[in-house]
């Protein structure tokens, strides 16, 4: 079929694959502590219901025990013809301070050419984008396909080795496309050739046994805050360089051009903040460390009175290097802050999760169709790219399908805003993403 035949196609489908989006969006599923889990599995069986439309067969949830469910459907290769495996998930993160949103973010809203809500981009986008290649085809794509959409993705990793262990003959494929990475720029599509690892910990800092009048002890008593405040300020040196020890530091070989201007213009910096740490930015961004403080349990100011606070806690996360180990090196971010603890005051850590980093090199047959896909579907050469974050199911699946090629995609671009307020999809790249991987689906065909 001719690239103008598909896009024709593919454009035909769009009214209908952004109502399947905008159906997922409407969903909150989220998956973390606290909230309603009824609302994953109402997403599992309507992500399961989209991809049963599209043509796959014996589609299923995967229950995990004590987890969430996954999606799993597949349509059988043709004869001599390689067996792909599509992989999204349709789990959400909370939706963040809803005042913070310019529309509600499980109503999906359409401004200027974008679809707005938690999801639009990560990674429900992803699970259209399957869909949509798979119609394209009418169900019937000129190689062996499988979708995987996992359901835990963005709250734990803890039961990926069950996913991948207990289902490695049913998801066993000779290339796997990862739709949860993202583009370089609008208007230039991106491959993604490295994400990073990360380890996360709660740090718990206690002064007294009860809270004390600030008047009386004041002074002479340190409070928690203060405290864990300290630690906080240890984790970067002065020029804003992670100053945890023993962690590695890559090089972005032959990374795009990405200078400090540009970088801090899309990140939307408040004028007048400087850029953390020193370095070429690819490196800082895809091959080396970054701490954050996601969350911290201390009284808020609306519930605050005049005492000397005794426990706070603090959630701190770190990406890490592709190849760094994340046992030792979650080990070393504690070592640090326990070392950091001030005036004698009581610490305790709760180990969190650990998520390798994965590289998966360019140059292989599917890779080089993938490019190829994306240049005609585009009319630009797709930029290989690092991605500073996780895909924890990515080294699992490698290591347990070492010989199938890992294609990292997706059409969120470099203001989708995902895990934040107003997150989006621009409704043309995501049309440009759908037609991008129903083109590889005919080009891996190729040469069978």
């Amino acid at each position: 079929m001719s690239t103008e035949d598909l896009a024709q196609i593919v454009s035909g489908l769009m009214p209908g694959i952004r109502t399947d989006l905008e159906r997922l969006v409407r969903i909150p599923s989220v998956g973390f502590p606290g909230f309603d889990h009824s609302h994953v599995l109402a997403s599992a069986k309507a992500t399961a219901e989209i991809l049963e439309a599209a043509g796959l067969k014996d589609v299923r949830l995967i229950e995990i025990p004590g987890g969430l469910p996954a999606v799993f459907g597949e349509i059988p290769a043709p004869d001599g013809a390689p067996t792909l495996l599509l992989y999204a998930h349709h789990d959400v993160q909370p939706e963040g301070p809803v005042d913070g949103w310019d529309s509600p973010p499980y109503e999906p809203e359409e401004r200027g050419g974008r679809l707005y809500g938690r999801g639009t981009c990560d990674d429900k986008s992803g699970i259209v984008m399957h869909a949509a290649a798979l119609r394209a085809f009418g169900g019937h794509p000129p190689v062996g396909v499988k979708v995987l959409v996992e359901g835990e993705e963005e709250c734990t990793s803890e039961h990926l080795d069950y996913l991948i262990g207990e289902h490695i003959e049913l998801l066993r494929a000779d290339a796997i496309v990862i739709a949860d990475a993202g583009m370089w720029r609008s208007g230039t599509p991106g491959l993604t050739t490295s994400i990073r690892g990360a380890v996360d910990c709660v740090v718990e800092i206690r002064t007294v046994k009860k809270a004390l009048h600030s008047g009386e002890y004041g002074g002479p008593i340190p409070d928690a805050i203060m405290a864990l405040a300290r630690v906080i300020a240890s984790l970067h040196d002065d020029e804003g360089n992670v100053a945890v020890p023993g962690l590695q530091r890559g090089r972005a070989e032959d990374a795009p051009a990405l200078t400090d201007e540009e970088f801090m213009e899309v990140a939307g910096i408040v004028p007048g903040v400087s850029r953390l740490g020193t370095g070429p930015l690819p490196d800082q961004l895809w091959q080396g460390p970054s701490i954050s403080v996601v969350g911290m349990d201390v009284p808020s100011i609306k519930e605050a009175s005049w005492q000397i606070v005794p426990v706070a806690r603090a959630l701190i996360t770190m990406r890490i290097a592709p190849s760094q180990d994340p046992e030792p090196a979650l080990e070393s971010l504690i070592g640090h802050m326990e070392a950091a603890v001030p005036w004698g005051v009581s610490a305790t850590f709760e180990r969190g999760s650990l998520a390798w980093g994965c590289e998966t090199p360019p140059g292989g047959r599917f890779h080089d169709a993938h490019a190829r896909a994306m240049h005609k579907a585009w009319g630009v050469k797709a930029v290989e790219m690092g991605m500073g974050g996780s895909v924890p199911l990515v080294p699992v699946l490698s290591k347990a399908m070492p010989t199938a090629e890992v294609l990292m995609t997706g059409p969120g671009d470099e203001i989708s805003a995902a895990h934040s307020t107003n997150e989006s999809v621009d409704l043309a790249e995501l049309e440009r993403s759908c037609l991008a991987e129903a083109l590889f689906l005919e080009y891996a065909a190729e040469g069978r």
